[in-house]
């Protein structure tokens, strides 16, 4: 028993679903893996860095993600499947694919908030793309709706993925279906 009845678990998947979200796994919040590495990942190899209120340095350093993290005991993995030829271009579709992995987050995460998990607190994957450009450092235009991305918070993805028994899909040519990853912190 994760303190999340499977019931509810169901109906949140069934809600996920319509985002493309397949799987809904809980886990010890304990079993997230930040790892200092991952911001030199974001620093030195994303174009995003400094340029968005959900990547850093707008977002807590390890240190702060870690005294976080331990004020939960349950995490819920989400995970989805997208196949995007166009992964590496920066167009409208890849935006909107990106919009709508991220309110299906958002929207677990109000309807965990709305059942009295009122800590639920979501990490979402991939980098915010609600505004076609984000108007850091000037004041966020979707304050409700800005979470910061797991990689941005030093989350190893895959060293969770591989604590938890898992086996994580990366696509290796850019035709091919990869997962995407979502956390969402509840207590």
């Amino acid at each position: 028993d994760w303190g999340v009845p499977a019931p509810f678990l169901k109906d949140l998947l069934k809600k996920g679903k319509r985002f493309n979200i397949e799987e809904i796994i809980p886990f010890s919040a304990k079993d997230i893996n930040v790892a200092q590495w991952v911001s030199l990942k974001c620093r030195y190899g994303c174009s995003r860095y400094g340029t968005s209120w959900c990547c850093p340095p707008a977002t807590p350093g390890s240190d702060k993600v870690e005294q976080l993290i331990s004020e939960y005991s349950l995490a819920l993995l989400l995970v989805g499947t997208q196949r995007f030829p166009e992964f590496y271009k920066n167009n409208r579709q890849k935006r909107l694919r990106q919009i709508r992995s991220w309110k299906g987050t958002i929207s677990l995460e109000r309807a965990l908030f709305l059942d009295g998990y009122y800590k639920a607190f979501s990490l979402v994957g991939e980098a915010c793309a609600l505004c076609k450009e984000c108007a850091y450092p000037e004041e966020c235009r979707f304050p409700a709706e800005r979470r910061p991305s797991l990689e941005s918070l030093s989350i190893d993805v895959i060293g969770t993925l591989k604590k938890l028994g898992r086996t994580p899909r990366i696509a290796q040519h850019h035709c091919e279906a990869y997962s995407y990853y979502a956390i969402i912190l509840v207590e």
